[in-house]
């Protein structure tokens, strides 16, 4: 996957950094996660305040039109951004093995 940034945007007002982006890829389309960590770790910014409003994809190509809004501060963008756009950026919740849980309830029961 391959991210090049077409514009570059700085809002002082709401506190946050806005982007459009091409991304190209092989294969099957990169999820909304892929994108977000590869950006967040080429831009060095936390992954948590990685914000991709719009993914916009064409049939036949292997490319992606993105916007992207990167916020200074997590109060900030709760603020500003609404419920359903925070909700659809959520990391997702890692998955924990079911021996572990029932070991750990085993050992709780002793």
């Amino acid at each position: 996957m391959d991210i090049k940034i077409i514009k570059d945007k700085n809002n002082a007002l709401l506190n946050r950094r806005e982007l459009n982006l091409i991304v190209t890829y092989d294969g099957a389309t990169p999820s909304r996660n892929d994108v977000r960590s590869k950006l967040a770790a080429m831009l060095n910014v936390p992954l948590e305040l990685v914000i991709i409003q719009k993914i916009k994809n064409e049939f036949g190509k292997q490319e992606l039109e993105v916007y992207v809004k990167i916020y200074e501060d997590e109060a900030r963008m709760k603020q500003v951004e609404e419920s359903y756009v925070l909700e659809r950026n959520k990391l997702p919740e890692p998955e924990v093995v079911e021996e572990e849980e029932e070991a750990a309830e085993e050992a709780v029961e002793e």
